[in-house]
């Protein structure tokens, strides 16, 4: 989701939920405690210089667990991280706490925001020589495995 597009759906909706990758909800109480552009510029193994640029948010939960974030604050919030940073239509990523800081895509469905699971990847596979993996051929049998067939 861009941020214009998370623009569009807050001008749509009363309140602002998220759920996790595994169905829970986030918090009620959860904060936005930043709001900022992360360019990121590296080389990938196949050694081509790459950019990326993503529209970063952070959410957090504390103890106050009587706060709520209104949809108009959220949206106050997202005009001065315009204005101060000159923010660009870029798609959001979401940074969350869980075991580590894990950093989602962001979709909208139904009424809820999502935090969609996301992977890494090689970008340059025909350079590293990874190869592509075959399909993987599963015997019906229980404990069956033909030999050659690449499920064992």
């Amino acid at each position: 989701m861009k941020l214009s597009e998370l623009k569009s759906v807050l001008d749509k909706i009363e309140t602002v939920e998220f759920t996790l990758p595994n169905g829970s909800l986030v918090p009620q109480y959860f904060h936005v405690t930043e709001v900022g552009q992360i360019d990121k510029r590296f080389i990938d193994c196949g050694g081509m210089l790459r950019k990326e640029a993503v529209i970063n948010f952070q959410l957090y939960t504390a103890d106050d667990f009587d706060h709520r974030l209104s949809v108009q604050k959220l949206k106050s919030i997202i005009e001065l991280s315009e204005k101060a940073l000159g923010l660009e239509d870029f798609e959001i990523e979401v940074e969350y706490q869980s075991d580590t800081i894990g950093k989602y895509a962001l979709e909208f469905n139904n009424s809820r925001f999502s935090l969609v699971s996301t992977q890494t990847a090689c970008l340059a596979k025909d350079q590293c020589g990874i190869p592509e993996r075959p399909a993987i051929q599963r015997s019906t049998a229980q404990n069956a495995c033909a030999p050659g067939s690449g499920c064992c």
